[in-house]
């Protein structure tokens, strides 16, 4: 069977939309798996005292959204173009989770972003204070790795008194040979910068996947209607 007209239309939009989806669900597992597996930050998942942290979880977020995410798009290419209504039904009520799970998520990370920056900040500290007490060579590539994004240089910032100053990094100037800007700040300061970024992000992707369930919702429709008329057809005919 097939659909015709604003159908062939939702249809098209739904195969381009689950191509997008399907490049941001792997963007997002490659990172999770990255940011798990990689030198500069495998040692945090090791160490038993960081394993309930902010990083770990947004890790963990990460791979097991870009795992949902593909499975969506799965039901969302095999609905649309095979028109399966079971497989579309099962997408619509994916995409209606998502959904919603993505707006109040959005929301809440924005009017929590001085909460979600301070439990950042306190991970780096939880960090910085077991590798001052064990120097754990992979808390110190995790350090400079985290040193280097963020180009700040332990608690303090200061170079005669800090002790991970070895995995911080070069100094732009002189003042900054003396005082670099600590971390715990840092982190706060970039969180409550992009945090208007970050709701953007989550409202944005929010309404694309609401488009596309509306989208969804009519392919359904068309497809139950075609499915109605083939067999009108066939009933008359025989």
């Amino acid at each position: 069977m097939a659909v015709d007209g604003c159908g062939v239309v939702c249809k098209y939009i739904l195969v381009i939309f689950n191509i997008i989806f399907s490049v941001v669900g792997l963007a997002f597992l490659a990172l999770g798996l990255w940011l798990r597996f990689s030198d500069g930050t495998r040692g945090i998942f090791n160490v038993e005292a960081l394993n309930s942290s902010a990083f770990v979880l947004g890790v963990t977020v990460l791979i097991v959204l870009g795992s949902v995410m593909l499975v969506v798009v799965v039901f969302g290419d095999y609905g649309a173009c095979s028109e399966k209504r079971c497989a579309l039904q099962t997408f619509i009520c994916l995409l209606f989770f998502l959904a919603v799970a993505e707006v109040v998520v959005g929301v809440l990370a924005y009017t929590s972003r001085d909460e979600v920056g301070h439990r950042l900040g306190e991970f780096y500290v939880s960090l910085y204070t077991l590798y001052a007490n064990n120097n754990d060579p992979a808390l110190a590539i995790t350090l400079t790795f985290i040193h280097n994004a963020l180009h700040c240089c332990g608690v303090t910032g200061i170079s005669l008194v800090e002790i991970v100053k070895k995995t911080c990094p070069k100094p732009d100037g002189f003042m900054e040979s003396l005082v670099m800007a600590n971390c715990p700040t840092t982190i706060l300061n970039v969180f409550d910068r992009r945090a208007s970024l970050v709701l953007g992000v989550f409202l944005g992707t929010g309404a694309l996947l609401i488009t596309a369930l509306v989208c969804s919702i009519i392919l359904l429709k068309h497809i139950k209607r075609s499915h109605h008329a083939v067999t009108t057809y066939y009933s008359t005919v025989y």
